[in-house]
This record gives C-alpha cells, sequence and structure tokens, in this order.
C-alpha cells in the first residue's frame, strides 16, 4: 500500500469536486493507485458531503443573478430536476437518498442538492438525506473497487 503525496491527494480531491464523476470516479481511481481503500473512502466521502453546502448556498446566491441567463445552465437544471424529481415527490427524503445512493452518472451529490434546490427542501432534511446517499454510493463504489462482489 502506498502512503498518499500532495499528489496523490490533489488528484483524488479534483476528481471528487468533480460534477457527475465524484466519488464514482475518485474512489477507483485512489485504490487503482494502491492507495489504502478506507482513507480513500473516508477522504472522497468527506469532500463529496462538503460540497453539499456550498452547492446549495451557491446556486441560491448565484442562479437567479448569473446562471439563469445561460440556456446551457438552465438545460441542466431542468434535466436534474426531471431526473429526480418523481423519486422525491413520491418517497420524500428517502426518494432524495435513493437518488443520490444510485452510483451512476448525474445522481451524486451535485444534482441530489440541486433538486433538493429546486424542489424547495428545507436544508435541514436536504443536507442529511443527499450525505446519506454520498455515504451509500461511496460503500457500493468501494466495495466494487475492490471486488467484493467478485467474492460472492
Amino acid at each position: 500500500m502506498i502512503v498518499p503525496s500532495i499528489n496523490h491527494l490533489i488528484t483524488l480531491a479534483l476528481v471528487t469536486v468533480t460534477p457527475w464523476i465524484e466519488l464514482r470516479g475518485a474512489i477507483p481511481i485512489g485504490i487503482g493507485l494502491g492507495l489504502n481503500s478506507w482513507f480513500v473512502f473516508i477522504f472522497t466521502v468527506f469532500l463529496n458531503i462538503l460540497i453539499i453546502p456550498l452547492i446549495y448556498y451557491g446556486l441560491e446566491f448565484f442562479y437567479e443573478r448569473f446562471f439563469k441567463r445561460f440556456k446551457v445552465l438552465r438545460n441542466l437544471v431542468e434535466n436534474v430536476r426531471r431526473k429526480g424529481e418523481k423519486y422525491i415527490l413520491r418517497y420524500g427524503i428517502i426518494g432524495m437518498v435513493i437518488f443520490v445512493g444510485i452510483p451512476l452518472p448525474g445522481t451524486g451529490a451535485y444534482s441530489g442538492t440541486i433538486l433538493a434546490w429546486l424542489l424547495g427542501m428545507k436544508k435541514r432534511e436536504a443536507f442529511p438525506a443527499v450525505a446519506a446517499g454520498v455515504l451509500i454510493a461511496g460503500i457500493i463504489v468501494a466495495l466494487v473497487s475492490m471486488g467484493f462482489f467478485k467474492m460472492l
């Protein structure tokens, strides 16, 4: 097992905070680099959870002022709403956890937080639900990356 260097940390951090890649890409990269799987899991999940309030408050501040002017950003936000709204309206907070916890592109912390903001979820409900989904996705991705399911 390799001791993480600053380059490893920067790589993991940059991949983790990249929208629509997030920990789904960072965990396999970190494990593939030979880093301790527990370290990679904790580091990437922590960073992915850390961006939740930044996204939410960033949307509150910037969307109406700047982002709404750009069609590509409006379409991106609308696509997130269409993709996840059915889960939230049908299952509430558990729907948010499921939506974020499914480790597929476009269902991570960014899209979950955008969806929560769009649907007007209360922060005290949205943040823990998105964080729980990130944790579940992290567990699934880590297990797959370590070949756990091959052993079954």
